[in-house]
């Protein structure tokens, strides 16, 4: 007899649809094609010890599965419970086998039944819903991710007996409800971090206030203890709250990777990934023989932190220059390439030399003659042109630490104006698909949109001169002063709007490292 189930595989986000077709004959052998890797393969033998376990009939006769289309590659081992349900309708163990093709059943089985938790639940339940399934099967510790869809029933079961059971009488299981909006909107505002925990360091804040008005990626530059880490942390507590659209986005990168809790709901708090300095380029951009998103894709949406940016490799670095631009990154193998979104902010931080003491106000430096220039050099000129703003990190003083009266603003301060900001270059960006941020606009539109008068070109040519910018500063500086243009409410560049973007080219000055 020839049964029909539905599974479904991930690639990159997205889900499509697998049709699994099971017939058992007279013949001996069990065989399964359709283009399965070896997880797939051994799914019989799991199957085949859970069937017989809970006192089912494994048939004894030829046993063909198809895993429809036959030319995409099937991987993992979520397929066994849509399998196994496909052996026990063919072998005419369930009755109601026509009702098998009304749902999508995903989940990996162990030998004695029970049914284990899969990767990608979320676009899985996408996709189910957009192909006009009745409902959705999948493992109990899955139930909420995929109940985040509305509109499509979704069953957590816990046992093969479940599923056997809801097929006898389809009111065994009841559905999955959640309020996802209520959830979403109760957690936005829920951190960990203030930036009132943060004493002195005025001038920092206010440098992170610019980049998250404009999205603009920055670099903490200061001795180890100044507090670089520190601010990066509280970072995302001042970025506008994610929209429902960026957080289903951004829920559904989480769950391909599977980096998402048992029993989450939608993730309300944009992501802060900070990985460590010994990541492999496949680590930060994605990859692998069935490639999973790396940790630009975790931080879509959100921030990533580099913490001592200069003891990174750098070809791991290298690789982040086309997606930074770009906002997305493809993953090439053979037969398939995949496409995954990467728009994150940058953050990164370093010591100013190895021994980080340099242009310390109190202690000396010990690095030999040229030791900082060549710290620096770690870092590319192409690299370090995609980060707009350079803030130098001095160390508070003494006096400030021990001051307990001394609190700073809060985050939620910060935000109301970093939201207004943002507001104002939503309107102004409408018409541009794919622009919504100062950091964002091409060259041809920064003529357009920063126009500075006669006394602020005065200002912009003599800084140039004096300082020794690079020419890589000029737009740059641009760039950030419409952002703190924004932040003042005021339509024009001014002066001290451009006096305050050229403070924070530190790296870009001649001579910077002696």
């Amino acid at each position: 007899m020839l049964v029909k189930t539905f599974g479904s595989a991930v690639y990159g986000v997205e889900a499509i649809a697998i049709t699994i077709e099971v017939n058992v004959s007279n013949g001996q052998g069990y065989h399964i094609v359709g283009l399965p890797d070896n997880a797939v393969k051994e799914s019989l033998q799991r199957i085949e010890a859970a069937i017989k376990t809970n006192d089912y009939a494994m048939p004894r006769t030829k046993i063909v599965v198809n895993m429809a289309p036959a030319d995409i590659r099937k991987s993992g081992s979520a397929f066994d419970l849509s399998i196994a349900i496909g052996v026990l309708g063919a072998s005419e163990q369930i009755e109601n086998a026509e009702a098998l093709k009304e749902y999508v059943i995903m989940g990996e089985l162990s030998l004695d039944g029970t049914v284990q938790p899969i990767k990608g639940a979320l676009p899985i339940a996408i996709q189910t819903r957009r192909d006009g399934f009745k409902g959705l099967i999948v493992p109990k510790q899955n139930a909420r991710e995929a109940a985040m869809v509305n509109n499509i029933n979704v069953y957590g079961v816990e046992h093969l007996n479940d599923v056997v059971e809801f097929f006898k009488n389809e009111n065994s299981l009841q559905p999955l409800i959640i309020n996802t909006r209520e959830e979403f909107f109760t957690n936005q505002y829920d951190f960990e971090f203030d930036f009132n925990d943060v004493k002195g360091q005025e001038n920092i804040k206010r440098a992170l206030e610019i980049a998250a008005a404009g999205g603009h990626n920055a670099i903490l530059i200061g001795p180890p203890g100044a507090g670089k880490t520190m601010l990066a942390k509280r970072l995302p507590t001042i970025l506008p709250p994610l929209s429902l659209h960026e957080a289903l986005e951004t829920t559904k990168i989480h769950s391909v990777a599977g980096k998402l809790p048992e029993n989450a709901s939608l993730i309300s708090k944009r992501p802060f990934r900070s990985p460590h300095h010994t990541i492999s380029d496949a680590g930060l951009i994605g990859g692998g023989s069935i490639p999973q998103p790396g940790e630009i894709s975790l931080a879509h949406n959100g921030v990533l932190f580099l913490d001592e940016l200069p003891e990174f490799k750098r070809t791991v670095l290298e690789v982040m220059r086309q997606p930074m631009e770009e906002r997305r990154v493809t993953i090439s193998r053979a037969k398939v390439a995949l496409d995954f979104p990467a728009n994150f902010m940058l953050i990164a931080s370093m010591n100013p030399c190895p021994c980080g003491f340099y242009n310390h106000p109190e202690k000396e430096c010990t690095c030999p003659p040229g030791a900082v220039q060549k710290y620096l050099n770690k870092i590319s000129g192409p690299l370090l042109d995609r980060i707009d703003l350079h803030v130098e990190v001095t160390p508070v003083a003494l006096t400030e630490l021990s001051n307990n009266n001394n609190k700073g603003e809060d985050s939620s301060s910060i935000r109301a104006r970093v939201i207004k900001a943002r507001e104002i270059q939503t309107e102004r960006y409408k018409n541009n698909e794919g622009i919504y941020a100062n950091a964002q606009i091409s060259s041809k539109m920064l003529r357009e949109i920063c126009v500075i008068d006669h006394i602020g070109e005065a200002l912009l040519k003599k800084a140039m001169e004096r300082l020794n910018l690079s020419a890589r500063a000029y737009d740059r500086i641009l760039k950030v002063s419409r952002t703190i243009a924004d932040l003042s409410f005021s339509e024009s560049i001014k002066p001290e709007h451009l006096a305050e973007a050229i403070q924070y080219r530190s790296l870009d000055r001649e001579g910077w490292a002696g």
